[in-house]
């Protein structure tokens, strides 16, 4: 009975990525199944090691005509607080969608979209800039996380995120309190070196948390030494 298949890639929390053949393979069963396809795709210009960013839209017209692309100018122009959120797709879709939203929600200032389209009709070397930072961020907490005892990471092909595994840290105490989930955990972070990490859980994934580098690298630096100072406390 499924109607739809969201793609969101890059993926937040893991910063997976759809290559174009793993995206060529799909098509033929949305096409079969008859689905709409919602592509979530706001990290698209944060992506690291080579990989390239491909829309499943422009793979086929066939495709094109059931693609909703959801996507904003928070990420890749660090416009967040401009609360600017755009849609293209089918023209009946975006219809329907434009009348439901009038009736939820008011409208972005007229500023912040006149902001946006800016951003999004002229050249914007900040954002190959920002790039840069974040893929130094990616590789220096990635070789920190890996390091520590029991936590293992995998490199993330975009956005802003890490998301390791810290499930060997479960079943362990700190001050009688047991360590059971990644919620735990993350209180336990919270309470003692005073870092924000998110559980997996809210992502069905509880043996994970995930960890944003978008913040200055002495900030990351920081965060990471408390974290390995406070996972020396479990017992």
């Amino acid at each position: 009975r499924t109607k739809a298949l969201i793609l969101n890639t890059p993926c937040n929390p893991t910063g997976s990525a759809y290559e174009k053949k793993h995206l060529e393979e799909l098509a033929p069963v949305i096409l079969e199944n008859d689905l709409l396809i919602i592509s979530d795709e706001i990290y698209e210009k944060f992506v690291y090691d080579g990989f390239k960013h491909v829309s499943v839209a422009s793979l086929d017209p066939a495709l094109r005509e059931r693609t909703v692309t959801v996507h904003g100018v928070s990420k890749t122009f660090a416009m967040t607080g401009w609360r600017i959120g755009f849609s293209a797709g089918p023209s009946t879709i975006i219809q329907a969608m434009s009348k439901l939203q009038s009736q939820s929600t008011s409208n972005p200032t007229s500023i912040a979209q006149k902001a946006a389209v800016c951003a999004l009709t002229n050249p914007c070397p900040e954002t190959a800039k920002m790039l840069r930072q974040f893929d130094l961020r990616r590789s220096y907490i990635l070789k920190q996380l890996n390091r520590l005892k029991g936590i293992t990471c995998l490199p993330p092909l975009g956005s802003f995120y890490v998301f390791p595994k810290v499930s060997s840290y479960f079943g362990k105490t700190w001050k009688n309190r047991p360590i059971q989930t990644a919620q735990d955990l993350s209180q336990f972070l919270l309470e003692t070196a005073r870092v924000t990490v998110v559980p997996g859980d809210a992502f069905g994934a509880p043996e994970y948390v995930r960890i944003s580098y978008a913040t200055p690298m002495q900030r990351i630096r920081t965060g990471l030494k408390r974290i390995r100072e406070a996972l020396k406390e479990l017992k």
